[in-house]
């Protein structure tokens, strides 16, 4: 119980006697069913009766430290503390069941039934302020068959409860599986897209290139029109300078010059 559930030092404690009691009252009347002395199996009857009364004892104990717990526990932590009480009160009911069958082959008709309900307000502690030796075996059959009930009831609890869970379970293996398939769809994209902009890195390269190519052209035809202009320059500054070819197409600045003066003459 330490293991499922958060309570504190002392309701660990508590339960841990109880469930040493249980062990101890198991052993015993399975000890119990071996004896074939009568006086042997009243003493060792009376053993386990103390037993009982021991259990009994711890379970309001149990009971009590809850209920002053209660205020400080979350609602489901009190709410399985009550069904583990609860189940401490059948399994006892059982021994004392059990008890009774072996006390009426010894000729002992009267045992006590143990009030579980720590003097709560609870319709089970009701029922077992009874005498045991008040009920009839056709009334512990019935009290069997109810507990029965209440098994089955929370057996069929319990399928719900796995039912759903396995509707959560699917549903959320379903989502998982969207979203994986999700995830799938944008790491394409985003491999499309590196794709797409490792493209355009070589493009963006390849006009780089394209440019810079286009401005070495320009570049020398500067050069080239910044030379014809300056052996034009140097062609009308020193017109006799027979070092310097004449450009095709341009007549020599001396003949010009000459056939001016002609006509000026005439």
């Amino acid at each position: 119980m330490a293991s499922d559930l958060p309570i504190n030092p002392e309701l660990e404690e508590i339960d841990g006697k109880i469930q040493d009691i249980f062990r101890a009252l198991q052993n015993g009347f399975q000890k119990l069913d071996k004896i074939k002395d009568p006086n042997r199996q009243s003493k060792q009857l009376e053993e386990l009766t103390g037993k009982m009364r021991e259990c009994k004892r711890l379970i309001k104990e149990f009971d009590r430290e809850l209920k002053d717990q209660e205020s400080r526990n979350p609602p489901e932590v009190n709410k399985q503390l009550n069904e583990k009480k609860q189940t401490m009160i059948k399994e006892l009911n059982s021994y004392v069941a059990l008890r009774k069958t072996f006390q009426s082959n010894l000729g002992n008709k009267r045992v006590e039934l143990f009030d579980m309900g720590a003097e709560t307000s609870d319709a089970v502690a009701e029922e077992n302020v009874k005498m045991a030796s008040d009920m009839s075996n056709q009334e512990l059959i019935d009290a069997g068959r109810k507990q029965m009930d209440e098994t089955d009831q929370a057996i069929e609890r319990s399928k719900m409860v796995v039912g759903q869970t396995v509707e959560v379970g699917i549903q959320t293996t379903a989502n998982l599986k969207g979203q994986t398939e999700q995830m799938g769809r944008i790491v394409n994209e985003l491999d499309t897209i590196h794709f797409s902009i490792k493209k355009a890195s070589q493009l963006v390269k390849e006009i780089g290139r394209q440019v810079a190519t286009d401005k070495c052209i320009m570049f020398f035809l500067f050069l080239l029109v910044c030379g014809v202009i300056a052996i034009i320059i140097v062609k009308i500054v020193h017109p006799n300078n027979k070092n310097i070819r004449d450009i095709p197409g341009l007549a020599p600045p001396a003949g010009r010059k000459l056939l001016s003066l002609e006509v000026l003459g005439n």
